[in-house]
């Protein structure tokens, strides 16, 4: 589980395919791999990866397999690409954002982008089947960063968030323009929320409509 709480910045050092996966070198700030172990997980842009071989106190590889890369951003990575990183909850750590899997729902593009007195706003254009998940100052994540949702429209499909500076500065957020797509994974309990409000009145209306004949 991760906590939203990006810890800094990654560099993709090295990039390589082999038995239907692809290796990704990843160098790491200081300090953040102390301890890291092969199969530890760590976000990266908020997907959830395993360590696969410890390469220098700095200096991980991970591989992904092609479902992750169909599915998320991670296709698209070439050398010297920074990701956001954070690295794996510990029991009774204090969670500052919201819990997270790690295991992204879909990808989302940005379609505009406005900077006012230091906030940065970022609006994304998300799949018509997800925007019933996502309301107005509810928790989601992008690029495995805990966000809270500005504003909405299901009949439009895009949310929009806003970024303070700090939260700008330790992630990749500044570097992100029109056209550039990210990773999302909503909110676990709005959805189950969601889903069971929906089931149960589809199950009700049949009654009901018998009921006023």
């Amino acid at each position: 589980m991760f906590t939203g709480i990006v810890q800094g910045m990654g560099v993709i050092e090295s990039v390589y395919d082999h038995d239907s996966l692809r290796t990704f070198e990843i160098e790491f700030p200081k300090g953040f791999a102390d301890g890291l172990a092969v199969g530890a997980s760590v976000s990266i842009d908020g997907v959830c990866l395993t360590v696969t071989e410890i390469l220098s106190p700095t200096r991980a590889s991970f591989d992904v397999m092609l479902q992750s890369l169909n599915i998320t951003t991670l296709g698209d990575y070439a050398l010297t690409q920074r990701v956001n990183i954070e690295r794996a909850a510990k029991d009774g750590a204090e969670i500052g954002g919201h819990p997270l899997s790690g295991h992204v729902d879909f990808c989302a593009q940005i379609s505009d982008v406005k900077i006012f007195d230091g906030n940065k706003v970022l609006r994304f254009s998300v799949p018509p089947e997800f925007s019933k998940y996502i309301f107005p100052k509810g928790y989601i994540a992008v690029n495995g960063t805990s966000l809270t949702v500005s504003d909405a429209s299901r009949d439009e499909n895009w949310f929009e968030v806003w970024l303070i500076p700090e939260t700008r500065r330790v992630t990749t957020f500044e570097e992100k323009v029109a056209g550039d797509k990210v990773n999302v994974e909503i909110e676990r309990q709005t959805q189950v929320m969601v889903d069971t409000i929906r089931d149960a009145v589809r199950e009700m209306l049949p009654d009901y409509l018998s009921a006023q004949k």
